[in-house]
């Protein structure tokens, strides 16, 4: 029975080894590079890195998958969600979500991993001992961090903003059953002097009632619309196309007052839906030009709610440089050879690297919680765990 366990063991290992080695293979054409820079050892390593790290995305995120089902099961039955939504619009937009959401973590597991196996073998003392030193060394490390953050920023950025909209929306109808879709006593500048006000809003019939639109000149009223509804064109060709009902407009030029009413007309409002409504998680589902215009525009208007979309688009940013400052950590915490083995030292480098993803959560909270800039509030773990990280890089074996 023992034999057979074992047996059964070998067979795992033989099988994992078989995975990472396929997914070397099918990253050998993403790595090359001039020889003139990268050397044999410099694509030996970086296969080692990339692999690894795939590798313990593809276990980790397959575990998160299994205990998702098992907590949410019951729910996605209970609202007769069809198996086609739960596997394309769920599941193939929950996977690359948290997959870039904790690689940090990942780039972090696999460095530790692959080096501790490579200080193991004698294999960096091998290369320190012919002449490399360890900044020498630490250059296809670099070179792997630098692909991981550009794949992460291009994915966090343009990628899964428009996935995580068809999450939510999933979210919304067979998970949660919970949306906000009303908004009530709205008032915010679309234009300069231009004043808009919705007593009441329905973002599903994407109709408001009570509205009114005060144009101001020289801090003096020229023009007052009211409408008893105003409905936006979800169908016309360009943006801010609404239709105002039971309608009446007073345009005041001294002491003279035009007044114009009528049933129905159409009218350009500098304002969408979007702008009228707030969901928890909306900053996720912008792509980060169009955080960059709603913040832009947010500002433009006088709103105060922009902080968490102005965390959100800092955080994209920060976020690739965590893969070099964790790469640095795990690589000088696990270069060198050590008889008792890499427990001590991997436990002490996942709570760093658990408490980096721990303090940019908490810096995010104070910045949208308190007056902490967001930029600052972004880039405080990058910048308290650089010098963690260049701490290592000094003790590290040379």
């Amino acid at each position: 029975m023992k034999y057979k366990n074992i047996r059964k063991h070998h067979r795992f290992l033989h099988a994992c080894r078989t995975i990472r080695k396929g997914l070397g293979k099918l990253l050998f054409p993403i790595i090359w590079l001039p020889s003139r820079y990268v050397k044999r050892v410099d694509r030996y390593l970086i296969k080692k890195f990339i692999g690894t790290y795939i590798y313990s995305i593809i276990l980790i995120i397959s575990i998160s998958i299994v205990f998702d089902v098992n907590e949410n099961l019951a729910k996605f039955t209970t609202n007769h969600a069809p198996l086609r939504a739960i596997v394309f619009d769920y599941y193939a937009n929950f996977v690359p979500y948290f997959a870039n959401l904790f690689s940090p973590l990942f780039v972090f597991i696999a460095v530790i991993f692959f080096t501790s196996k490579l200080a193991g073998n004698s294999e960096i003392i091998a290369m320190l001992a012919c002449g490399m030193g360890f900044k020498r060394l630490m250059r296809p490390y670099m070179i792997s961090a630098a692909l991981i953050s550009v794949l992460n920023f291009t994915l966090g950025a343009y990628v899964i903003p428009k996935g995580t909209v068809i999450r939510h929306e999933f979210e919304s109808l067979y998970k949660n059953n919970k949306k906000n879709t009303s908004a009530s006593n709205v008032q915010l500048q679309v234009g300069p002097g231009i004043i808009a006000y919705i007593q009441q809003y329905d973002d599903v019939t994407k109709t408001g009632y009570g509205f009114s639109l005060d144009k101001f000149e020289n801090k003096k009223l020229v023009s007052h619309m009211t409408a008893n509804v105003i409905k936006y064109d979800t169908i016309s060709d360009s943006r801010y196309q609404w239709r105002a009902i039971n309608y009446k407009i007073r345009t005041l030029k001294g002491m003279r007052e035009h007044i114009k009413s009528g049933q129905e007309i159409d009218t350009l409002v500098m304002m969408e839906p979007m702008d009228l409504v707030f969901s928890k998680g909306q900053q996720e589902t912008f792509t980060s030009p169009e955080l960059l215009r709603y913040i832009s525009k947010q500002k433009d208007r006088g709103s105060s709610n922009v902080v968490q979309y102005e965390v959100e688009y800092h955080k994209r940013i920060a976020a690739c440089f965590a893969s070099f400052i964790l790469t640095i950590i795990g690589a000088s915490l696990s270069a060198r050879k050590r008889k008792g083995g890499m427990g001590l030292y991997l436990g002490i480098g996942m709570a760093l690297s658990f408490s980096y993803i721990l303090l940019q959560t908490i810096s995010s909270t104070f910045a949208i919680n308190a007056d902490t800039p967001p930029i600052l509030a972004a880039w405080i773990p990058n910048i308290l765990y650089f010098a963690i990280a260049y701490y290592c890089y000094k003790k590290a074996p040379n």
